[in-house]
Formats: C-alpha cells, structure tokens, sequence
C-alpha cells in the first residue's frame, strides 16, 4: 500500500514557489478552479465503475478529491460488491473522519472482513473516528482475541467509551446510546458556550441541542443552538436554558425508548443514571434502528419463527432450521388434539359422512379470524394504543364484530350450501351455526390472549396466528361436532 501513501502526500511548496504562487494572476485561479468544478461535475453519476477504473489505473489522488464530494452512504453501497482488497484500498485513501463514516453504513460482516485486514494503525484510526456506539456494536460482534488486539490500537477515549456502553444490558437505553455529546454550564455566557461548541461539536453526535450540567454532572437543561446563534454574546446560560428536561434512563429498553421519540417527536434525547447524571444521548438515526429490529423481530415471532439477528441472506440453511423447528414441532404436537377430536367422533361421522368436507372450512375460517383480530391487537399493544385495562372493551367490541362477521359469512354459506352442495337443511344449519359461533370465539380467543401474554411478561406477537390457529381449530371441531350431536342425533 506504500505506493498509496506516496500519492497522497501533499506536494512541499518552497519560498520561491510560495512567492511565485502569490503573483499567480486571477485568471489562473479561475482556470484552477473551473478544472477542478469539471472533475465534480462529471462525475455527478459517479458510482462503482467509475471507483474501481480510478483505482486499477492508479489515479489515487484524483480518486480522494471525487469521493469526497460523494454521499458517505452511497460509498458504502459502491464498496460492498468489490474484492476486499479493493475495498481496503478504498478504506487507505479516504481521510480518516471519512472513513470511519462510510465504515459506519456497511454490513456488521463486511465490518468485521475489512477491520481485520486493516495494519492495526489504520483500525485503529477507523474505531477512534466511529461514533462510540457504533464502536460498540462493532466490537461485541468481534471475537475476543480480535477486540483485544482492536482495542489495543484505539485512544485511551474511544476505550473508555466503549468499555462503559458495553456494562449496560442488551437493548438498554445505556446499550445504544453514544456519548460524544455537547455539554455546558450554567455560568457559561452565549460566547463561551459557542466557543465549546467549536472545540467539541466535530467529534459529537449532534450539535442542535447542548445539554446544560452542574457541577455533579446532573443534567439540568437543555440549550438549543439556534438560540445560541440568536441571543446577545454575555446573555448566561442559566437564564436562558430549558429546564423542564425530558430524559431517557439507562436501563430503560429500547422499545420504550422508541415510544419516548415517537410521542415527543425530538431528534436526540439525553440518558441519565440513577443519580440523573448525564451519561449519553439517543439520537433518531439509532431509534431508526431499534424500529426496524423490533418489527422484523415482532413479524418473525409471529409467524412462529425464532428471531435472527442476521439478514436472509447471511444465514445458513442449518442457522434456518434451528430457527424454525421448535415452534413447527410444538405446534405439530398441539395440533394432534384436533385429531383426537375427530377420532372420538369417527362413529358419528361415519352416519353423516358429508360432514367431513366442511372440517377444512370451518378450521380455516376460525384460524383466520382469530388471526386478523390478533394481529390488531399485537399492533396496538407495541404502540401502547392497548392496555390490560382496556380488557373488557377490546372483548365487547370484538365479539360485536365477530358476529356481524359471523352471521354475513354463515348465510352466504347457507344460500351457498342448499343452493350448490344440495344438502339438507339441517346439515347446512349445523355447519352456518358452527360458522357464526366459531368466528366468534376466534375474535375473542385472537384478542385476549395476546392481552394475557402482555400482562404475564410474554411477548404478545408470540400468541400470534399459527399459536392461536391451533387452539381454534380445536374449539371449533368441538363446536361442530357437539351442534351435530344435538341437531341431527347422532
């Protein structure tokens, strides 16, 4: 890589030359610069082609003035299809804040692929320019041995940092919070506040909001920099800071955090320890984050999959099958009770054979019934529209539903049954009841139990569809078969 750095060295410019470039006339500076807006200009489409024919050819220099003037996370979508060793090129010639930047959007593995094959100087410089939760994550993904030689490579901050977000549990608040922040104190005029900001704001995660602490390091209030900008030089920041601060706690968990943003609408929010010292900020780009885990995560458990941190396409077909086979097997196992129900009456349906081909029907419209009402009720419990103590109107509201439902469905069948399938009345009124009662107990059965995973500490997307569809297929065949019994005397 040392033809690299030879590239990029800065040309040494001598007296002479000094004083040569100062009687450079104005219409050479215009030249300069118009060849240099040409160069941006024709590379408005640049994209990955256009990186790895700079790259093969050596033009290292112009290489590092075009990407700099490219958006950090489409450099990221161009590198991830190249060779390592390419994309560790690319990782030399960028400035290092650019680095860590780009660095920050790929994949964790590709993270994980380009770190190690970095000289350890050059990891080194990418971790200590990287947001510290980023870091963070990056290293509790990495073997031991290679965090340790990571580690060893950083500034004794970025250690530091990293060592104090990793004591806090998994998807705390502590967890992913960062915490390079802008802090102040009360005493700090407008100008010296100001001042702070420019000595810190390069390295944190956000400038709009400076967070006002005493000399405990308690967070007090809040400053936001358009006010800075606004108000008079010697105006205190005592006097003019937000004290009503809304705050995050360390061990709250990130779904809550998620609702904290969503029901205050702010872009960073401070964290605070036990003693409401201020010990980090959450910034939207990382609640961004925690939405899109929670859902997938949600959607998986309800589709009776073990959750995967890794994305479809990086996982194994064994990673796949032990994600899956627990759920399939408990629900196998629970779905031979419905079996024994048909078994118990193999007698009375060998007198009224016709009986059998509406089972399908009936346990698929009550397992869809319950679906639907249990996926709006899961919805509305992960946004807090829901609480346990809405139990009851939940209940009422879903079994009036259920049997408007009910009753459209077991009439159209009805018309359906004696006009096409040429049954009797009676067989067709053992199947319509059954229908109308059935959808009914799936709304109720779909909306309470998630209900009662919640209120127990269950995650209620695990009493999903194919969980609920099993329990009402059993209560329906038992609805079924107990409404024959009674009505044809069998």
């Amino acid at each position: 890589m040392s033809e690299i750095r030879e590239e990029l060295k800065e040309p040494q410019v001598g007296a002479g030359q000094a004083a040569g470039a100062g009687q450079e006339s104005n219409a050479g500076r215009e030249t300069d610069a118009r060849q240099k807006r040409e160069v941006f200009e024709s590379y408005e489409d640049f994209g990955r082609e256009e990186i790895l024919e700079l790259l093969h050819k050596g033009q290292y220099t112009r290489l590092r003035q075009v990407v700099q003037e490219l958006n950090d996370a489409d450099i990221a979508d161009y590198i991830e299809e190249m060779d390592e060793e390419e994309i560790v090129k690319i990782f030399r010639i960028l400035p290092k804040d650019m680095a860590a930047s780009v660095f920050s959007y790929l994949e964790i593995e590709l993270q994980q692929s380009v770190i190690t094959s970095l000289s350890d100087k050059d990891a080194g410089h990418i971790i200590d320019n990287m947001m510290s939760d980023d870091a963070k994550e990056l290293m509790e993904e990495m073997p031991a041995n290679v965090v340790k030689r990571l580690i060893a490579n950083t500034s004794a901050d970025t250690r530091k940092a990293i060592n104090h977000l990793m004591r806090y549990p998994e998807d705390s608040a502590g967890s992913i919070m960062t915490v390079e922040y802008v802090d102040l104190k009360e005493n700090y005029t407008v100008r010296e506040a100001i001042e702070r900001i420019r000595k810190v704001g390069l390295d944190s995660e956000t400038i709009n909001i400076c967070y006002v602490l005493d000399n405990q390091r308690t967070l007090v209030g809040t400053v936001a920099l358009r006010y800075l900008l606004l108000s008079d030089a010697d105006a205190v920041i005592g006097d003019m800071m937000h004290r009503n601060v809304i705050s995050l706690h360390t061990l709250m968990d990130q779904e809550e955090v998620a609702r904290m943003f969503k029901k205050y609408e702010f872009t960073a929010m401070p964290v605070v320890d036990n003693e409401d010292r201020l010990v980090g900020i959450i910034t939207v780009d990382d609640v961004v984050d925690i939405l899109e885990e929670e859902t997938t995560e949600d959607i998986e458990k309800m589709a009776a999959v073990m959750p995967s941190d890794k994305p479809y396409l990086k996982t194994t077909v064994f990673d796949a099958y032990k994600k899956r086979i627990p759920w399939l097997l408990l629900l196998m196992i629970s779905a031979t009770f419905t079996g024994s129900i048909i078994t118990s009456f193999e007698n009375a349906l060998s007198r009224y054979v016709v009986l059998t081909a509406f089972i399908p029907m009936l346990m698929d419209t009550g397992g869809n019934a319950g679906g639907q009402a249990s996926a709006i009720i899961i919805r509305g419990l992960s946004l807090d529209e829901i609480e346990f103590g809405d139990w009851f109107t939940v209940v009422w509201k879903e079994i009036r539903t259920a049997a408007l439902c009910g009753l459209t469905l077991a009439l159209c069948n009805f018309a359906r049954l004696l006009l096409f399938d040429k049954v009797t009345v009676a067989v067709a009124f053992v199947v319509c009841f059954t229908l109308l009662v059935a959808v009914i107990v799936a709304k109720i059965v779909g909306s309470t139990l998630p209900m009662l995973a919640k209120r127990i500490g269950m995650d209620p997307a695990v009493m999903a569809s194919p969980f609920i569809t099993t329990i009402v297929d059993a209560i329906s065949l038992l609805i079924y078969f107990r409404v024959a019994t009674i009505v044809l005397g069998l």
